[in-house]
């Protein structure tokens, strides 16, 4: 490879991995007229060798040069950065190079905004064309779309990408104002109204005519950044519920901030909040799959998650009348709720149930984690632990097991001998 594509490489394949919203589930484009690549069924995933490469997506900037200013954003025009941009054909070329020798399935492409935003949204879609055109590849893309481009270049970009997303970066106007004043609401939210638009024409177009060319198959998503604005957990799930009803998302991706400049307007932090997101992930996953609603995870009383436990864990001790559930009679809404008790599991039991009562053998044997569930449910009325535990108490024996308990009572007996004494 060229020393100078090599040098532009590292630079914006390091740039673009602060931008986690790329997936590709949800593709089905299938490989046809002998091109090259196939997005078939679940689509690409993320695939990571042994050493922590990320083998499947070419993931990278066109370009690092950019004309905003964001505190938080390693390519904000005041920071002191080598900038390096692509061309149309470079990148192309690294595709088609890359996939050629099997290193990738697909591409995720974003880019700093140069100029403005149509220009360099058309050299977006200009490379998803120059693929799926001239080089017939049927492989994943994603393309970023850029906030301000025009509705007919988001259009064009959605027949020849797999996913489009825009992203919203922090929870509130307020927190863009003072972090990113150059950004709005407004123009972030336009397009993600116009692509919602466009996938809803496109299936109606689809049902009437099967020829019709599909539109971003795989949907559009967005990414949040926790940590780098002052939002609780309650204000971030409820943007991203209202995201998820009002723009049909797919996905909402978190990442958490990751302290790149000095910026007395950024929290000063060592590390990002690692288990943060991913308790924010699990709650995001409680809303879209598990049918819980916002103010059941977080409220305006206990606007954050609990770092110690996962939130379905979290509602259950907070909600112990609810419990035991009987896993032989309890509505499939409700066994959902159960901690340690995941979709699939659900599923198996209700369906398992109609031809024999089960037992806590059935269930180990369906992948419930005992462990959790055990304090939670009942099998033909009989229990495994004792149930009677308060809610501290329960997840002290969750967390650090049974032996937690009589730990804690020997404590506090040496404590009440030592004050005797």
């Amino acid at each position: 490879m060229d020393s100078r594509i090599t040098e532009k490489l590292t630079i914006l394949a390091d740039a673009a991995k602060y931008d986690v919203s790329c997936s590709s589930s949800g593709a089905k484009r299938k490989n046809e007229n002998k091109g090259l690549g196939n997005a078939e069924g679940m689509g690409i995933c993320h695939s990571y060798t042994e050493d922590g490469r990320c083998v499947s997506l070419l993931k990278i900037l066109l370009t690092n040069h950019c004309i905003f200013d964001c505190a938080y954003c390693v390519t904000r025009k005041s920071n002191d950065i080598k900038r390096a941009a692509f061309t149309v054909q470079e990148v192309v070329d690294l595709t088609i190079n890359f996939y050629r020798r099997n290193y990738i399935e697909g591409l995720f492409l974003s880019s700093g905004i140069f100029k403005d935003a149509d220009y360099t949204m058309e050299r977006l879609v200009r490379v998803a064309k120059k693929l799926r055109q001239e080089h017939k590849f049927n492989g994943y893309i994603h393309l970023k779309t850029i906030p301000g481009a025009s509705d007919e270049l988001i259009k064009e970009a959605g027949l020849y990408a797999d996913r489009l997303s825009v992203n919203i970066e922090l929870p509130s106007e307020t927190s863009l104002q003072q972090l990113a004043p150059e950004k709005n609401y407004k123009e972030i939210l336009l397009p993600m109204g116009s692509i919602k638009d466009q996938l809803v024409l496109a299936k109606e177009e689809k049902q009437l005519f099967k020829s019709a060319p599909a539109f971003a198959p795989a949907g559009q998503s967005t990414q949040l950044i926790v940590g780098a604005s002052s939002e609780n957990d309650h204000q971030i799930l409820q943007l991203s519920n209202q995201l998820y009803k009002e723009y049909s998302l797919k996905r909402v991706y978190y990442s958490g901030y990751v302290p790149i400049s000095s910026d007395n307007r950024l929290p000063i932090i060592t590390e990002p909040p690692i288990i943060r997101e991913n308790r924010i992930y699990q709650a995001d996953w409680l809303m879209r799959f598990y049918g819980f609603n916002v103010q059941e995870i977080v409220d305006e009383q206990n606007p954050h998650l609990d770092l110690d436990i996962d939130p379905k864990l979290g509602w259950a001790l907070r909600n112990r009348h609810m419990f035991p559930v009987e896993i032989n009679t309890a509505d499939y809404e409700m066994i959902l709720r159960v901690p340690g008790i995941g979709v699939k599991s659900a599923k198996k039991i209700v369906s398992a149930r109609r031809f024999t009562p089960l037992n806590f053998d059935n269930l180990r044997q369906m992948g419930v984690v005992l462990k959790r569930a055990k304090y939670f449910i009942t099998c033909q009325t009989r229990t495994m632990y004792r149930q009677d535990f308060d809610s501290q108490t329960l997840k002290r024996r969750i967390l650090f097991g049974d032996g937690s308990v009589r730990s804690a009572l020997l404590t506090q007996q040496l404590d009440l001998f030592k004050q005797v004494g």
